[in-house]
């Protein structure tokens, strides 16, 4: 890990975690509490991160953990825990996959051509990936490969551009835009940005 200190990473976090956790709790002070212990986590594990690429998902993972852990201790029936993972209902992944298209779609316009086509036609078109192969004039894996390449480079806008919380399968369910020029500048991200 390199020179980022905890104090660095609660400036950083400290808000957002407090809205990620209030929208799961509506007890002000058990938020402060969770805030608190997701630090306290935090701090006595920040020497076990490997991939400092990997750093917000894993403090967003200490934090689902401190809701579960504060859930199963008052065993409250008004919210399910099932396989160490909060449920969340179709509609949140619904809204905020249908919130988020119009700035994949904008974003998926600016790659370069040779994975904007494959990814086009893969995701948008649901096309197979032998007739991609076939228009293309490529092999299968040829296509598999653009179309990999061409969703880690959506991501990436992505994440520069928002928040992004995923479940356990990789599905978004919530997101909070950022505010920045690159995503903004057509305001496709959300019409607050």
């Amino acid at each position: 890990m390199n020179q980022t200190t905890v104090a660095d990473l609660y400036e950083k976090f400290r808000d957002p975690l407090r809205g990620f956790i209030s929208k799961r709790i509506s007890n002000p002070h058990t938020v402060e509490d969770l805030v608190h212990d997701v630090f306290v986590r935090i701090h006595g594990q920040i020497g076990t991160v490997k991939q400092p690429e990997r750093l917000t998902a894993w403090i967003y993972q200490i934090a689902r953990n401190s809701i579960i852990d504060f859930y199963r201790k008052r065993k409250e029936p008004s919210m399910e825990v099932v396989d160490d993972e909060m449920s969340f209902s179709e509609e949140q992944f619904s809204d905020a996959a249908e919130k988020l298209a119009p700035a994949l779609r904008e974003m998926a316009a600016r790659l370069p051509d040779k994975y904007k086509e494959a990814l086009w036609l893969a995701d948008f078109e649901d096309r197979k990936y032998t007739d991609i192969a076939k228009q293309l004039g490529i092999s299968v894996s040829g296509v598999k490969s653009r179309v990999q390449r061409a969703r880690n480079m959506l991501k990436e806008m992505l994440l520069q551009c928002c928040h992004v919380e995923f479940d356990r399968y990789g599905t978004v369910f919530d997101y909070s835009p950022r505010k920045c020029e690159r995503c903004c500048e057509s305001n496709k991200c959300e019409p607050s940005c």
